[in-house]
C-alpha cells in the first residue's frame, strides 16, 4: 500500500520541480512558448530544430531534414527516421519547432549538413555526457554543447541564436505521421 504512495510523491515533486525550471526559463528570458503553448503551425525546414514530449516531463530533440528527424537514439546511435517514428512509444502526439518571435524556424548555417554527416555514427549514450540535446546543439554548431536538461537546451539555443525560443507546432503532412 505504501508503494503507490511513494511513487504519487516522486511524481508530485518531478512535476513541481518542472514548473520551477518553466517559470525560471520564461523569467531568465530564454523561452517564451513551451512546447504546445501556442497553436500557431509552422512548416519545418531543413535544419529545424525540433521537439517532442516524453511523458509529459522530458523532451527529446533532433533536427529536420527532408521530411525526416535525425536523432540521438536512446542506444546511441544517430539516425534518420520519420515523424511517426519519432513520435512512437513517446507520449507527445506533436512535433514542435524552436522559432523566433515571428514563428521563424530557427535554423543554423550548416545544421542539416551536419546532422546528415553523422547518421550511423555510434557513441554509448548517456542522459548526462551524451544525450539528444548534445547532439541537436552540435549540429547546429553551437560553441557550448554541455547541456542535460531541456531548460539547459533553450538558454543555449536562446543564446546562439540571440532570440527568445518560442516552441511552435509543425504542420506536417497528415501521410508522414
Amino acid at each position: 500500500m505504501a508503494l503507490p504512495l511513494v511513487w504519487l510523491g516522486v511524481g508530485l515533486t518531478a512535476w513541481a520541480g518542472t514548473q520551477i525550471a518553466r517559470e525560471k526559463q520564461v523569467s531568465d528570458g530564454h523561452i517564451k512558448h513551451f512546447p504546445g503553448e501556442d497553436s500557431t503551425m509552422v512548416k519545418p525546414q531543413d535544419g529545424t530544430v525540433v521537439c517532442c514530449g516524453i511523458y509529459g516531463v522530458f523532451q527529446h530533440t533532433g533536427i529536420w531534414v527532408d521530411d525526416h528527424i535525425i536523432e540521438r537514439h536512446g542506444n546511441g546511435l544517430v539516425r534518420a527516421i520519420s515523424p511517426r517514428r519519432f513520435l512512437a512509444n513517446r507520449s507527445g502526439s506533436r512535433i514542435y519547432a524552436a522559432c523566433d518571435e515571428h514563428h521563424t524556424p530557427l535554423i543554423a548555417n550548416g545544421a542539416a549538413d551536419r546532422a546528415v554527416s553523422r547518421i550511423y555514427e555510434y557513441a554509448d549514450y548517456d542522459v548526462i555526457d551524451n544525450n539528444c540535446h548534445r547532439f541537436t546543439l552540435a549540429c547546429t554548431g553551437a560553441t557550448s554543447t554541455n547541456v542535460t536538461r531541456f531548460a539547459q537546451f533553450n538558454a543555449a539555443l536562446s543564446q546562439q541564436f540571440a532570440t527568445v525560443i518560442h516552441w511552435q507546432p509543425c504542420a506536417i503532412p497528415a501521410c508522414l505521421l
